[in-house]
């Protein structure tokens, strides 16, 4: 929103430099993005002539570009900014009749407050639906097209906005003053001299404004005559119906459009405009007959041409105020500090509310134009704000509870994390839309979600994996010269059979050991990765087993799946050099991936509170047990032997060797454990730990054929 000063100053007699107007709107909430001088040339009518602004243009000029943030859609027009500056400096605000006297105020119209359609004697309007248009309302003017004065136009190209015509550009400076859209169609144009709010059918179509012809969707709001559309509503008018050099008569069109429809509309045919960023965001429903005497007393003022008698004022499903009840304990309790009655009234009243005093406080009326209030917090958020935040003191808030118990995904979400980043990762949060060559190798086969409505083929699809954001962002750190990377990621997938999962995804590149001067470093490699996996799994408490797979964007021989109980965990091992290479990346580079089921998780992990033995009061025996098998029996395979032949005095198994050479026949090699055994009650004697020993050989011999060395 770029807010000309002097233009504001037609409504609030604030005389302070710009660079302090906007030091205080930033206050506020609102986002300076720059401050620019004012253009050169007139920028007010002159003040001798009856159309002059109520206020003088004392101080200093200049454009202030304002970044409005999402919920407030009302300040997207001089006139709210105005408000806000009003109520922060304690000054009147000019209404918009003493800025224009030839404005009014509505009236009576030709039609009733809940009628869905009205006629003038050269117009009719037909709402055929009121829940994508709840207001419509219309005038009649014959006019003189030409250029418009010199300060109109000019304020118009401060805004951002260029000048058209006399006609064109009132619509437009209403639009920017009011912040509500408006239109004007040839009168002459429309078929049957007939306004008909409806949804599009199947197959029709319109050149728009922009000289772009575009197909309609079946369910699209559009304004049409009697026999065509003539507007996309909300979004852009029709060249059928333009005010051009040769129009007489137009219908001006001030609308309430419903924001959902708006931009559905707009995203779907890919337009956006100052119409569209408006409405879709939410506009007041009070604000189009308003806005409409506004324009009818704008293009008389530059004497652009003259109303004709009586207005249209659609309005099917009147919609009553919000109210809203704010007690004076709730604002001394959420801003830490009591406010003054008086400063909670003005404040309030300034910014448009109305307020009725409650024993307890006050039952505030919320504007129409307001559609962030819904609640308590919203109004004392208002009154924060223009109460001054620098004024509140530093406090704890009180619990009137205690707090909720933590969710165990959460907390396990939390507990992969301090677990990855004392690991040495680096937490990534990537995109969830992809482009389709990326989700094809991790698909396993299925279609992946496409997006109905891509920004573009980047985005074309819902990721199928977390992975491929993951060796994208590693590519970024890459080519950016950073050659060791970790990254963990925690997010969902996307799949047309099963819907929304949650993964962990894992990459690691570059060193698993950095160089010391106390000795050299190494790359990473499979097993420095499988180690991740098994600490996650540790610190989940989950028994999680390891065996070979195969996929196919992963390296034979360097992949394998992470199982819980038979059933699928996650995969981990080396991508492919022809993915790594796809992905922008030189072959060469080992990349290692894992991705986890945390949905899996969820339902295998033990839930409530841990088990906490005692530290042991008896000393641990250790045995050594090497032993030579086949190369292709796994050492996972050994360990569930040994556990399965040790009794419970086995207390830890961990393998510390692995040899193959002299000595070792052809195509076996030699592991070798540590065994530890310990009993809760009792030293253990040599002979309760030989029998164990014995136990475990024989159960290797008899599963894998072992050898003990």
């Amino acid at each position: 929103m770029r807010l000309l000063v002097s233009w504001l100053r037609d409504f609030v007699d604030v005389r302070v430099p710009p660079d302090d107007l906007a030091a205080m709107l930033s206050m506020r909430g609102f986002e300076v993005a720059a401050i620019e001088p004012a253009p050169a040339g007139p920028i007010r009518p002159d003040l001798s002539s009856p159309a002059a602004p109520g206020l003088p243009a004392d101080g200093p000029d200049a454009v202030i570009d304002l970044e409005i943030t999402a919920n407030r859609p009302d300040c997207l027009g001089v006139l709210a900014l105005a408000r806000e500056v009003a109520t922060a400096y304690a000054l009147p605000l000019a209404p918009l009749h003493a800025v224009f006297p030839a404005f009014a105020l509505p009236g009576g119209s030709a039609a009733g407050a809940s009628a869905a359609d009205a006629a003038l004697p050269d117009l009719r309007v037909v709402i055929e639906d009121a829940d994508l248009c709840p207001r419509y309302t219309s005038a009649v003017a014959d006019v003189r097209i030409g250029p418009s004065p010199a300060w109109l136009a000019n304020r118009l190209e401060a805004a951002g906005i260029r000048p058209i015509s006399n006609v064109v550009d009132a619509t437009n400076y209403v639009l920017v003053e009011t912040g509500h859209p408006m239109h004007a169609f040839d009168l002459s144009r429309l078929g049957g001299r007939e306004i008909r709010i409806r949804r599009a059918r199947q197959g029709e179509r319109i050149r728009t404004l922009d000289g772009e012809e575009r197909a309609l969707a079946e369910g699209m709001l559009v304004i049409a005559d009697a026999a065509e559309p003539q507007a996309i509503a909300g979004v852009m008018g029709g060249a059928g119906s333009e005010v051009w050099s040769g129009t007489r008569a137009i219908a001006f069109e001030s609308a309430y459009f419903k924001p959902a429809s708006v931009r559905r509309t707009s995203r779907r045919i890919g337009l956006k405009t100052e119409a569209s960023s408006r409405f879709e965001r939410g506009t007041d429903l009070g604000a189009p007959p308003v806005a409409l005497e506004r324009a009818i007393a704008l293009v008389e003022a530059i004497s652009a041409g003259h109303t004709r008698p009586g207005r249209i004022d659609c309005c099917p499903s009147p919609r009553a105020a919000t109210r809203v009840p704010l007690r004076r304990s709730r604002v001394a309790c959420v801003l830490g500090t009591p406010v003054p009655d008086a400063d909670i009234e003005r404040v309030l009243r300034g910014l448009g509310f109305s307020l009725a005093e409650t024993p307890e406080g006050w039952l505030a009326t919320v504007p129409l134009a307001r559609v962030d209030v819904a609640r308590e917090e919203d109004l004392i958020e208002e009154v924060a704000r223009h109460y001054g935040y620098d004024r509140l003191p530093t406090t704890l808030p009180p619990l009137a509870s205690l707090p909720p118990a933590q969710p165990p995904a959460l907390a396990r979400r939390r507990l992969l994390m301090r677990v990855l980043t004392g690991a040495g990762f680096s937490e990534a949060q990537t995109y969830a839309f992809i482009e389709a060559r990326a989700a094809g190798p991790h698909a396993e086969g299925r279609e992946s979600v496409a997006i109905s409505y891509p920004l573009s083929e980047k985005y074309a699809v819902l990721r199928p994996s977390i992975l491929p954001g993951l060796i994208d962002a590693f590519a970024v750190n890459r080519t950016r010269g950073l050659r060791n990377v970790r990254l963990f990621e925690i997010g969902s997938v996307f799949a047309p059979d099963c819907g929304e999962c949650h993964r962990l995804g894992l990459i690691w590149a570059g060193a698993a050991v950095n160089e010391h001067w106390s000795g050299g470093g190494r790359p990473v490699d499979f097993f420095d990765l499988k180690g991740v996996v098994a600490a996650v799994s540790r610190a989940l408490v989950i028994d999680v087993q390891f065996e070979p797979t195969s996929r196919d964007w992963l390296l034979p021989g360097r992949a394998a799946a992470a199982t819980v109980g038979g059933v699928l965990l996650g995969t981990l091992g080396q991508l492919t050099p022809t993915l790594v290479e796809a992905r922008g990346l030189p072959a060469a580079d080992e990349v290692y991936v894992a991705e986890i089921d945390l949905d899996l998780v969820e339902r295998t992990a033990p839930a409530g509170d841990r088990l906490v033995v005692p530290l042991p009061r008896y000393p641990s025996v250790t045995r050594d047990l090497a032993v030579v098998v086949r190369d292709a029996v796994p050492a996972a395979a050994l360990r569930a032997t040994i556990r399965a032949a040790a009794p419970a005095l086995l207390v830890a198994l961990e393998e510390f060797d692995r040899y193959q050479g002299s000595a070792i026949p052809e195509g076996h090699v030699s592991l070798a454990f540590h065994l530890t055994f310990r009993s809760p009650d009792r030293t253990l004697v040599d002979a309760e730990v030989q029998q164990a020993m014995d136990g475990i050989v024989a159960a290797l011999q008899r599963e894998h054929e072992a050898v003990r060395r």
